[in-house]
């Protein structure tokens, strides 16, 4: 197996354990990279970006990288926030006043970051071509009743999210998400990443894979309570359809941003690095130590979530291969595609890949990379 890039000497053990994922775990094509006090030491890819092993993975091969986007547009966020543009702790209405119907008055910002907002599905079915019209979506959750009580519990808005926190964005900045995302992250810290794909990058994008073994749907004695009676209506957006131009032009903020693992790491290393890098100051600290408020354990997940991000418990950092004393926050793809975030080494790790692993958590080639680079460093 070919590995191209670069990988410092002391990780050579990570780069054996890429290899394995292509011999041992059925990689075609991806991509790892990593930061340390904001210098890469990895930034490496193999394989292939079609199912048919006939377009080698390039440097400058991306692909749809699904929930890791959501990290985006939490920063995207966040960057509001620290420029004093939003506020967490405000009803969303002072935003977005049509939000406040049917129960979701009392919204506030924090709900949206914290998926505790009681909309992880849009409550009424959509056709694929309303979800790929920003105000279409909007105009269904603006008028949607939450399905708890906002603040109450949290579970996974898996693609509502990045509407909810993306029209806030608009709202404020008169900008897309991915107009805004583009300007104020990947153009200022050269991250090859995007929010709406323009047709110019297709032919270096990688094609979706999907996984053998698609998740089954709940039995209906397994529904949560919250669920029953309940309209989730997303339409189908697994590959074939991820692969689609509709879905890649799309501004999908919680799941269609298209990047790779050095994009990735690009768009994300000043968040664990005191709010710069690469030359640019992007956050105040002050703003990143609220990612660490705890908004909720997403229902049914194991997971605790903060604002905007993922924040670990002892027991979740090792089962990602992380050791208990960081303090990490992270999120992940559906397929496999990771960031992590380690405030405490200054430290920040992507796998991006093209071929889907469909468990929603516990992916064992991100993990294997991830606990290789922390053994190569205690080393």
């Amino acid at each position: 197996m070919e590995i191209h890039g670069d990988c410092d000497d002391r990780f050579s053990s990570v780069k054996e354990a890429f290899e394995r994922n292509f011999t041992e775990h059925g990689d075609i094509g991806a991509s790892f990279a990593a930061t340390i006090d904001g210098e890469f030491v990895i930034d490496m890819w193999a394989g292939y970006r079609d199912g048919a092993k006939t377009l080698s993975w390039e440097r400058d091969t991306i692909v749809n990288v699904f929930s890791t986007t959501k990290t985006m547009t939490a920063l995207s966020a966040l960057i509001l926030l620290d420029r004093g543009e939003l506020d967490v702790d405000a009803p969303v209405t002072d935003y977005w006043p049509e939000y406040g119907q049917n129960g979701k008055e009392g919204t506030l910002v924090r709900h949206f970051l914290g998926h505790s907002a009681g909309l992880p599905g849009f409550g009424e079915k959509l056709t694929k071509e309303q979800l790929y019209s920003w105000d279409t979506v909007v105009e269904v959750l603006a008028r949607q009743e939450p399905w708890w009580q906002p603040g109450t519990m949290g579970a996974y808005h898996a693609i509502t999210q990045g509407f909810l926190v993306g029209e806030l964005v608009r709202r404020i900045s008169g900008q897309s998400l991915g107009t805004f995302f583009k300007n104020n992250v990947a153009q200022p810290l050269d991250a090859d990443f995007h929010i709406g794909l323009d047709p110019q990058h297709f032919d270096r994008t990688a094609e979706m894979l999907g996984g053998a073994a698609p998740p089954k749907l709940p039995e209906p004695d397994q529904i949560p309570d919250y669920m029953k009676g309940r309209e989730q209506g997303t339409p189908d957006v697994m590959p074939p359809e991820t692969n689609s131009s509709a879905w890649r032009q799309s501004e999908i903020p919680a799941a269609n941003g298209h990047g790779n693992a050095r994009s990735v790491v690009r768009a994300q290393t000043a968040v664990a690095n005191g709010g710069s890098a690469f030359g640019v100051d992007l956050l105040s600290q002050g703003t990143i130590d609220r990612i660490f408020e705890e908004q909720c354990d997403l229902l049914g997940m194991g997971v605790k979530h903060g604002i905007g991000y993922g924040i670990a418990s002892p027991a979740s950092a090792v089962f990602m291969g992380i050791p208990e004393d960081i303090k990490l926050s992270f999120w992940g793809g559906a397929g496999g595609s990771t960031i992590m975030l380690d405030h405490t080494n200054r430290i920040v790790l992507s796998y991006v890949m093209n071929q889907m692993d469909m468990r929603l958590l516990g992916d064992t080639r991100g993990r294997n990379l991830t606990a290789s680079f922390y053994a190569a460093l205690a080393s």
